[in-house]
């Protein structure tokens, strides 16, 4: 049998870029997916997953990679400077009955969906066994951008979480918000990033802090994704951050019918 021969890629033929499978942008968004990126997330899925998880990251930018590589766009051993340099990461955050995957290249979420998980009986929620709350879908945003140096449209939207999980628009002194305040106010100051104060800083055991905590709903999501919009100069949101994080909860409690 004859060895196939690599195909010469056609005159105008483009490759496929992460931004035209996942929702991202920058930099990012217009590099082609390449076998070796793939290879990486494959391998970090499978040493944080136990195995490459169907419908992830790491199956479409196989599927993605295999085309590219088929019609002589890319080597087989090729990767984009963003995965090597920066490199690609899978990580996990555990909330009762469900755990988060967020899976990121170059520091850009690509993918953060929930799985079930076992729930031990006999524990007591006022929220339901099944749902997210606000404060543990702000853990999970110090887990997957916890580095991130607060600003003005973090604290905002981490204000707007906190008075969706309370009720209460008064800011607490000690509270979310009022750290959450200060922290925005210092880092606009600073000028080393490695003094500034990180998400991960604030956010680290989040549910603690609140005074009082809910289920996420997708009114919840909108209040915070619009405090968090219209504070960021470029009015964008944060890849896995705050927003994106209460968004996510949203969506997962909807989907299991915790309400």
């Amino acid at each position: 049998m004859s060895q196939e021969q690599p195909r010469r890629p056609q005159p105008g033929q483009d490759p496929i870029k992460y931004g035209d499978v996942f929702d991202v942008s920058g930099d990012l968004a217009k590099k082609p997916i390449a076998p070796e990126d793939a290879a990486m997330m494959q391998s970090a899925e499978t040493r944080v997953l136990g195995q490459t998880q169907l419908g992830g990251a790491a199956s479409v930018m196989q599927s993605a990679a295999t085309q590219n590589e088929q019609a002589g766009l890319v080597g087989h051993l090729d990767v984009n400077d963003v995965a090597s340099d920066r490199g690609v990461t899978v990580s996990e955050t555990r909330v009762p009955g469900r755990r988060i995957i967020t899976e990121a290249v170059g520091g850009k979420v690509v993918q953060q969906y929930a799985e079930p998980t076992p729930v031990q009986t006999g524990r007591v929620s006022a929220v339901g066994e099944s749902a997210i709350t606000i404060g543990e879908a702000l853990e999970a945003t110090a887990q997957t951008v916890g580095h991130k140096a607060v600003d003005q449209s973090d604290a905002s939207a981490i204000q707007a979480a906190e008075v969706r999980a309370t009720g209460n628009n008064v800011t607490s002194p000690g509270g979310l918000a009022a750290m959450a305040q200060s922290a925005a106010a210092y880092n606009a100051d600073c000028t080393r990033d490695e003094d500034k104060v990180k998400l991960g800083d604030v956010l680290g055991g989040a549910t603690a802090k609140l005074a009082a905590d809910k289920a996420v709903t997708m009114e919840d999501a909108e209040r915070v994704a619009s405090a968090e919009l219209r504070n960021n100069p470029d009015e964008t949101a944060t890849p896995g951050g705050v927003a994106a994080s209460v968004a996510a909860a949203a969506r997962i409690n909807e989907n299991v019918g915790a309400f």
